[in-house]
């Protein structure tokens, strides 16, 4: 692929089947660099659920405007991944260095560095300063402790979710588990929730039992994890106790299994945690359910309520060393010899990257599997 035919895969606004590509706005053909700015070149990225759910929450969440498509009712979906500085017109980054962060489905971007520093920069182009700064930051990889070049497709895949995991477990213990002596996660066999029950069940026994709903033909991937006090299929929530107090950690963003579940343990119900839209077509609000409204949980706001300094927050580095410290943990189980959580899948092309997408948001995607791709 030359500079001359390089395209981003987009898809509708409306309609989450329909895909087309797009000219690449950032290739060398159709711009050149300012000062200041620097142009990377897409290595790989990850494509996971959590995409699916960029895509879902793409207008409420303001996911589409990270990456403008430029075509009316067309849409970039935002990725993990890396990639490489090729071109730079900024004296504080180099080319050839090599950056992990939020990219666009292409070949390019262009990224205007602010706040550069050892570990990596901002992004300061205008049309991202007022978006959540966690999206925002790229890190040098060769400064990141938390790179390892062998395990890149389990950093992209795994990482973005499993910092939202780890925040989920974080806001939980902040608020004493709201009480509850059980926590229900759907989507069970999902790399966030299962991320979020293994921070979980590194707390012992200071945790309500953490209850895992999935569905019948990922029961036992679901149940071999080890990290889950139970698990149980979506068929059985009415053979739930329903007078235990409980907390629902929502990942599916199902609304049918979210009304069963609200009007199954009733008054009973503690929180409703949204988190997720893995099960997009089946999305819905939350209004006139029994028990508690749904509450979103927006893992940024979190993580900055973490890295702000004490008492409120951890600071910065202090954040960081939790968070790499449960990393490390969570590599070592993922990455089990004997039974590991997780392959990684390569695949490149527009074909490549059309299937794998269509794949995932027909729910046909193998829990056992990550993908990293590149167009």
């Amino acid at each position: 692929m030359n500079a001359n035919t390089c395209f981003r895969f987009c898809v509708g606004r409306a309609d989450l089947h329909a895909t087309r590509l797009l000219s690449d706005p950032d290739a060398p053909a159709a711009r050149p660099l300012a000062e200041g700015e620097v142009r990377l070149r897409v290595q790989s990225f990850a494509l996971t659920a959590n995409n699916i759910t960029y895509a879902a929450f793409g207008d409420k969440m303001k996911y589409w405007q990270f990456f403008p498509s430029g075509a009316e009712g067309w849409g970039c979906i935002p990725v993990w991944g890396f990639a490489e500085v090729e071109e730079s017109r900024c004296a504080d980054v180099a080319t050839g260095q090599r950056v992990y962060g939020y990219l666009p489905m292409g070949r390019y971007l262009v990224v205007q560095p602010a706040r550069v520093n050892r570990r990596g920069f901002m992004d300061g182009a205008a049309h991202r300063r007022e978006l959540a700064a966690a999206y925002n930051q790229l890190l040098f990889c060769a400064a990141d402790p938390s790179y390892d070049a062998a395990l890149e497709g389990q950093q992209a895949v795994l990482r973005p979710l499993f910092t939202t995991a780890f925040l989920i477990d974080d806001f939980m213990a902040e608020h004493d588990f709201f009480g509850a002596r059980q926590l229900l996660l759907s989507s069970a066999s999902s790399k966030t929730a299962y991320g979020t029950a293994f921070c979980l069940s590194r707390r012992g026994t200071a945790v309500p039992t953490v209850h895992g709903l999935t569905s019948v033909g990922n029961l036992g991937f679901t149940q071999g994890l080890g990290c889950y006090g139970a698990v149980s299929t979506y068929e059985q929530v009415a053979a739930l106790d329903p007078g235990v107090p409980t907390v629902y950690i929502d990942f599916a963003g199902n609304a049918g299994l979210r009304r069963t579940i609200h009007e199954h343990f009733g008054s009973a119900l503690a929180y409703s945690c949204s988190v997720g839209g893995s099960h997009w077509e089946s999305l819905g609000g939350g209004g006139g359910l029994p028990g508690p409204r749904p509450e979103l949980f927006f893992a940024p706001a979190q993580a900055k309520k973490r890295a702000a300094p004490p008492p409120e927050g951890w600071g910065p580095s202090g954040f960081e060393q939790r968070l790499d410290q449960a990393w490390q943990a969570f590599l070592q189980a993922v990455n089990n010899p004997s039974q590991p959580w997780l392959t990684i899948r390569t695949a490149q092309g527009a074909e490549a990257v059309t299937a794998a997408y269509q794949q995932l948001l027909a729910g046909r995607s193998d829990a056992r599997e990550g993908l990293m791709l590149a167009l």
